[in-house]
């Protein structure tokens, strides 16, 4: 049964149109406006009341029953589990999963994304101050990447939903203001991930 993914063209939707594609699971994208304020209209706000995306709505949930999650970390734990794919079984290996999966939700996401913010500030005094601590810390936590991947193929050894969470926002690399050859592992990492046809897929299909 076909997936509705409620959607739009940014690091957290791109996330989880790469693990569909991953996962060979039928979707349909449903486009959620950001920009004309759609994810504020009550019909998105029934399956993601913080009025984020992307969301998803599977109609083959547990027991049968339709199923709809929010926030992209969940959607990638929820898919992961249901296909059986790209989450270890054994559970030392699934918290190293889990351990880069929220090192991507509560640091790998929001601190670009205030690199994205600032640069938009009109006003120069705010956004050089933004621009100078928000792009130190998003350097900080590309050489925390980089010195992972020194010694891992992917981040939590085999491919898993936290190479997805962390590839949606290196994707945005050139936006952050980072030369991938400073950190030569994570360009080995994103240009290998980059080749993977699925991959290259969820890049493809269109969001918006």
């Amino acid at each position: 049964m076909t997936i509705e993914f409620h959607a739009w063209n940014t690091p957290n939707g791109r996330k989880i149109s790469v693990a569909l594609e991953e996962m060979e699971l039928p979707y349909e994208v449903v486009p959620v406006d950001i920009r004309n304020g759609q994810q504020f209209e009550a019909s998105f706000l029934r399956i993601s009341p913080n009025n984020k995306i992307p969301a998803i709505v599977d109609p083959d949930g547990p027991g049968g029953q339709p199923i709809s999650v929010f926030e992209s970390g969940a959607i990638l734990f929820y898919l992961a589990r249901k296909t059986g794919k790209f989450l270890p079984a054994d559970l030392r290996a699934q918290t190293v999963v889990m351990e880069w999966l929220m090192w991507q939700m509560g640091g790998f996401g929001p601190i670009p994304g205030q690199v994205h913010h600032f640069r938009a500030v009109a006003d120069e005094t705010d956004r050089r101050y933004g621009l100078q601590r928000f792009s130190a810390e998003t350097h900080r936590l590309y050489g925390v990447l980089d010195a992972r991947l020194a010694s891992n193929d992917h981040v939590a050894g085999e491919l898993s939903i936290a190479d997805f969470a962390i590839l949606g926002w290196a994707w945005r690399h050139e936006r952050h203001q980072v030369d991938l050859a400073a950190y030569p592992n994570v360009a080995r990492w994103y240009a290998a991930l980059m080749e993977r046809p699925a991959v290259q897929r969820g890049f493809a299909r269109k969001l918006d």
